[in-house]
């Protein structure tokens, strides 16, 4: 079976995007980056989902970027955004404070690197254009443009073998992508996607994350799984 480094958040998205790695035929390599994010909780919930996947590997790497600042996400004095109207998350030129500088392009850097050394040609990743779209590098052409990267700046792109680099959410709704996570069999009671939770790890349900989730489920037709505190 062909392996694939999958980058494990171990959110909705990226737990979705694994799944569909494994469901294409993939052995799985997960990568998860505890960078500085305030949203730790998320780590144990990448623990949760790799070892439910069946990965062949899960690697946690620490990564300073809160050393940089610059988001709300690795700034804890800095405030993450609530109960903003659903026609304002993800607008085009709404780049949030939750948005960290360069994040999915230090992150694909590290799953290039791994994916290279262990052999591998694939790179799985959950970024969402719908959903996210104020994030620059959550669209199709920032993954086209690092896939053209990849196969510049590696030893394997320029002998030939072609790395490619997977998005199988790219354009799809929330509530699409859930559904296909259903029907993988993907539990999501594993999964954490709030930006703001409480000190028992339990969802705001109110920061954009949040209500992205919500709305998906809502919109999907299926049960939340979710502890929401809604403090």
């Amino acid at each position: 079976m062909p392996r694939a480094v999958v980058l494990l958040s171990g959110g909705l998205d990226s737990t979705t995007a694994a799944a569909i790695a494994r469901a294409e035929g993939f052995t799985l390599h997960a990568l998860t980056v505890s960078y500085g994010q305030r949203h730790a909780v998320e780590l144990d919930a990448a623990r949760r989902a790799a070892e439910a996947l069946g990965v062949a590997e899960h690697r946690v790497m620490s990564l300073d970027l809160a050393g940089f600042g610059g988001s709300a996400l690795v700034e804890p004095a800095a405030g993450v955004p609530k109960d903003r109207p659903l026609d304002e998350i993800g607008a085009p030129g709404d780049v949030p404070p939750t948005y960290v500088p360069a994040r999915n392009t230090v992150l694909l850097s590290l799953a290039l690197a791994w994916c290279e050394a262990l052999g591998a040609r694939d790179i799985f990743l959950g970024v969402n254009v719908l959903d996210a779209s104020g994030y620059p590098d959550c669209r199709p052409e920032f993954v086209a443009a690092f896939e053209r990267l990849a196969n510049l700046a590696t030893r394997a792109g320029v002998s030939g073998e072609r790395i490619r680099l997977h998005a199988p959410l790219i354009e799809l709704s929330k509530a699409q992508i859930i559904r296909r996570g259903l029907e993988l069999g993907v539990d999501y009671g594993l999964t954490h996607s709030c930006y703001d939770p409480d000190a028992g790890g339990g969802a705001c349900g109110r920061c954009d994350a949040c209500i992205l989730r919500r709305k998906g489920f809502a919109e999907a037709g299926v049960p939340d799984p979710t502890r929401y505190s809604l403090r």
